[in-house]
């Protein structure tokens, strides 16, 4: 359990100080044992774990040729400088740890840090371009659901070995028509939050303003196809133009890239992408003579398939339309 893998920890410590790999996680055993708390700690948690026996989380620092480090739900209360202080490191995962307390600015403490990953972390704080120290090493950046991260997703644009950068979930800003062809060279996936124009599950205030975001996003999707692979964005539920379905997410109100062979378009769709309008093709049909032409012409087909009850519609019916469509199917609000 978790208190014997504790033990041999401390055992490794002395016997394997080259080690390169430490794990530490929750487990329902770890009940009435605690890591020792940090620096600026939760009181009210400290209080509630007061009787535990307690366990020396320092004993990591010793290994100083560590290059990866995992903390999955660890049982961590304040902060901890000594996690950030490994001068070989190139992993770091913290995932869960709801007690922990960091800075970005920390992570200056790991000089040859190459991946980033951070989950659902309520107490990490600070700016992206703390990242700047780590530009020349970073290959992937997840930080997800840490919602005090700040900053513009485009001070990570010249990071030269950045392949990966996912930060859904954060307070990030930005807008993606920023984004020019010397920016993010390496980068294959990219996955921004709702603060960034263009982002993943943006807020548009008016479906009117849909063409003008589509063609920013359709202009990054010509220059790095790979990227923004699971783009959608949605009506405001604050827009004037926003109203409810009939009982269930039938109203078109999302946006998502659609793609037939090289042509690219996009369409509205309920949020569930079960009921499509048609789709607004940006690129035109490609020749008949071309080589791509029959796998083009099967998958229109199938997207042509995919529209039933908005057949006709290419951009959001109106509250009053929507009615009358899902009333001829035998539905009444």
């Amino acid at each position: 359990d978790s208190v014997r893998k504790y033990n041999a920890l401390v055992a490794m410590s002395t016997a394997l100080p080259n080690l390169q790999q430490i794990s530490l996680g929750h487990h329902r055993n770890l009940y009435g044992h605690k890591y020792s708390d940090g620096e600026d700690r939760d009181e009210e948690w400290a209080a509630h774990r007061a009787n535990f026996i307690t366990h020396d989380i320092e004993i990591i620092s010793r290994f100083r040729k560590l290059r990866s480090l995992e903390l999955v739900l660890t049982p961590l209360n304040g902060r901890y400088p000594f996690l950030f202080s490994f001068p070989l490191l190139h992993k770091l995962n913290i995932k869960m740890c709801h007690h922990l307390k960091w800075n970005l600015e920390m992570l200056a403490g790991l000089p040859l840090l190459k991946e980033l990953n951070c989950n659902d972390n309520d107490f990490l704080t600070g700016n992206l371009n703390s990242l700047s120290v780590l530009k020349d090493t970073l290959t992937k950046v997840t930080i997800m659901d840490c919602s005090n991260v700040q900053g513009n997703f485009m001070d990570l644009a010249d990071f030269s070995c950045l392949k990966e950068l996912d930060l859904f979930g954060t307070a990030v800003t930005g807008d993606i028509r920023d984004i020019d062809k010397q920016d993010f060279l390496l980068l294959e996936t990219l996955t921004l939050p709702d603060g960034v124009y263009g982002g993943m599950g943006y807020d548009l205030q008016r479906i009117s303003d849909a063409p003008d975001l589509a063609m920013a996003v359709y202009s990054i999707k010509k220059q790095r196809p790979a990227l923004l692979v699971y783009w959608h964005v949605e009506l405001s539920g604050h827009s004037p133009d926003w109203y409810d379905g009939i009982g269930r997410s039938t109203a078109p109100l999302c946006i998502r890239l659609v793609q037939a062979g090289s042509r690219v378009g996009y369409r509205w769709e309920s949020v569930d992408s079960q009921h499509p309008c048609e789709v607004i093709w940006l690129d035109p049909e490609p020749q008949r003579e071309s080589i791509e032409y029959e796998t083009y012409i099967e998958e229109f087909q199938e997207i042509q398939l995919q529209v039933n009850i908005f057949r006709g519609f290419h951009q959001p019916p109106t509250a009053e339309e929507h009615t009358l469509v899902w009333a001829a199917q035998g539905y009444v609000d």
